[in-house]
């Protein structure tokens, strides 16, 4: 008979009496299926078991056995271009071995042990190695080459090493000896605990952006590499597009895209399409650099936690090979829920609108991961943290929402009224913000132009202008209004539905580089100055409107190419002459 076994079962909460066997936070095989679980609190008389699977059909007096080790992700070859679930376990072998659902206790190992990699070595005999070194290589994908690294904690001298050629993941390519003499086999696979962050040498400043090419955010709310942002948005608002808009363009080396907790027909609709997605830096399927973590709400609830932290210990991963990563955690809201319902089973106080007390210091944790470092093995990479929150009813002032708002150092808000006019994406520009403009400043003034943020901060003037005076054309009307408050509103239009409303299925629409960018602001901002000059000497707003010149402006981000920026030259001439003509 087994020593400890199960007392009792709640949902996902599993309790053991009377045992001093098991140690916080240690991994747990729970029942005769060897459910995987979690130590979450040890009392004297109790020991509580979180389970990542589902727990139906067991019943007390099953086993429970001790592993000794925390819960911990397998990193290796093979990740990238692979679907996970939330405890990384390979969907698609799952599938092939097993059919459509996943059987309990699957043991199916996160890393294809009959693949073979081409190696290359690059360390030799009696080489000192230290905590992060890179001792081997290979092509994980055509644009990933994956750096076999030393194991934090771990260093000495090179005994043995192979030679360069194929290898299964867990071959042993490598014999380190300690300052103790004991001796240590690396493969191409280490593991690490998935709640615990990777270190690092330093962490440096947030001070080179992580382009889009999505105008709204590169140019009124950047985000830096190694930054933090949050996208909060009701029902149908396009959380998900905008995500997915932003793993496509952005300029991060690798994509870690978590579904925790979405709708299975929504994350069947992501696997499909990004398969289909092509990357447009190197014309390959964009699955080569994107890492799949699905976790859908049908799934066991437990496992929504563990999801977000195994998506970003391999984020980490990858950081410090020297890869910039991108992590889309879609949505942190359902990740939020899964803690309230445990915290619900443990019998816990709850706090605000039933989420448990410690939900602020989980969401700090989470995000705090984030950030642009030199890596052990003096590479420079960074994770980038974007996440999705969904507040029921659009409400931003319920608890997930505030909270991840204390933590983040963006702020994209999506707008209900924005989404359903078609305008996208859907970023309402009076709510949100961006804390690194001063940060980027710097990159911005040497990269693009000194203009660009000049040209930015009276775009966002004339638009929280146009804000004030559309409050007083509801109550009066606009026709009441003066002609220089008129050109605000009607260049404010411009604004929204020339600059900010951006077309994903136009080919120059969808992805605008910096330097174009620029020139439409200028040619917009030069149009408001000659438009108010014009008014200024006697010229009627309605005169100059009837020119067409507005429209036009608004057209020119379908009209002229993004590599052509010539183009805008013309464009500047037509203002000032269409104008000039006028008075």
């Amino acid at each position: 008979m087994h020593k400890n076994t199960i007392h009792s079962i709640n949902g996902p909460v599993v309790t053991v009496k009377a045992t001093k066997d098991f140690s916080m936070l240690e991994m747990v095989y729970v029942g005769t299926d060897k459910l995987l679980g979690e130590v979450i609190s040890i009392s004297k008389s109790l020991t509580t078991i979180q389970v990542y699977e589902s727990t139906t059909g067991l019943v007390p007096g099953e086993p429970v056995l001790a592993t000794g080790e925390p819960i911990s992700a397998e990193l290796g070859p093979g990740l990238v271009s692979n679907i996970f679930d939330g405890i990384e376990r390979p969907l698609q072998a799952i599938a092939d071995e097993s059919g459509m659902f996943i059987p309990k206790g699957s043991d199916i190992e996160s890393i294809d042990a009959k693949s073979t990699w081409d190696v290359k070595i690059t360390v030799n005999e009696g080489d000192r190695l230290s905590a992060g070194d890179v001792y081997a290589t290979t092509m994980e994908t055509k644009s990933i080459e994956h750096r076999m690294m030393v194991p934090n904690g771990l260093s000495g001298i090179v005994k043995e090493v192979e030679k360069s050629g194929n290898y299964h993941p867990y071959d042993t390519i490598l014999k380190l000896e300690d300052d103790h003499k004991k001796v240590h086999e690396l493969s191409l696979v280490q593991k690490w605990p998935i709640k615990k962050p990777r270190p690092v040498k330093a962490r440096m400043n947030n001070a080179v952006p992580l382009i889009s090419g999505q105008r709204v955010i590169d140019t009124l709310f950047p985000i830096a590499k190694g930054g933090t942002a949050a996208v909060p948005g009701g029902f149908g608002t396009g959380k998900t597009m905008m995500q997915h808009q932003f793993a496509k363009w952005c300029d991060a080396d690798l994509i870690v895209y978590v579904g925790c907790g979405e709708r299975g027909n929504e994350m069947t609709q992501v696997l499909e399409e990004f398969k289909d997605l092509i990357d447009p830096r190197t014309n390959k399927p964009l699955m080569e650099r994107t890492v799949l973590i699905a976790n859908t709400s049908n799934m066991p609830v437990a496992a929504r936690e563990a999801s977000i932290y195994t998506g970003v210990t391999i984020a980490e991963y990858y950081r410090d090979m020297g890869y910039h990563v991108a992590v889309m955690a879609d949505s942190t809201s359902r990740w939020a829920e899964a803690l309230r319902e445990i915290s619900g089973r443990l019998e816990e106080m709850p706090a605000e609108e039933g989420f448990p007390a410690y939900l602020p210091s989980r969401i700090s944790q989470f995000y705090e991961r984030a950030g642009y470092v030199r890596s052990l093995n003096d590479h420079e990479g960074s994770v980038t943290i974007i996440g999705a929150v969904s507040p029921q009813g659009a409400d931003f002032s319920e608890p997930v929402t505030q909270n991840t708002k204390r933590f983040v150092r963006c702020f994209w808000a999506l707008d209900k009224q924005l989404a359903y006019a078609r305008h996208y994406a859907a970023i309402n520009w009076n709510l949100s913000y961006s804390e690194y403009i001063n940060d980027l400043s710097e990159w911005y003034d040497q990269n693009v132009s000194p203009r660009f943020l000049s040209n930015r901060s009276r775009i966002r003037a004339l638009l929280a202008e146009e804000t004030k005076l559309l409050e007083i054309a509801k109550l009066i009307g606009s026709d009441v209004l003066p002609d220089d408050q008129r050109l605000v509103i009607e260049i404010g239009r411009v604004i929204r539905l020339g600059f900010l409303q951006q077309n994903a299925f136009h080919k120059d629409d969808t992805y605008v580089p910096l330097e174009k960018q620029l020139l439409m602001m200028d040619a917009i901002l030069r149009l408001y100055d000659r438009a108010k000059s014009a008014i200024e000497s006697g010229t009627s707003l309605n005169v100059l409107v009837e020119t067409g010149i507005f429209d036009s402006i608004v057209k020119m981000k379908y009209e002229i190419p993004n590599d052509r920026p010539d183009m805008f030259k013309a464009t500047m001439k037509d203002i000032n002459k269409t104008i000039g003509s006028t008075h």
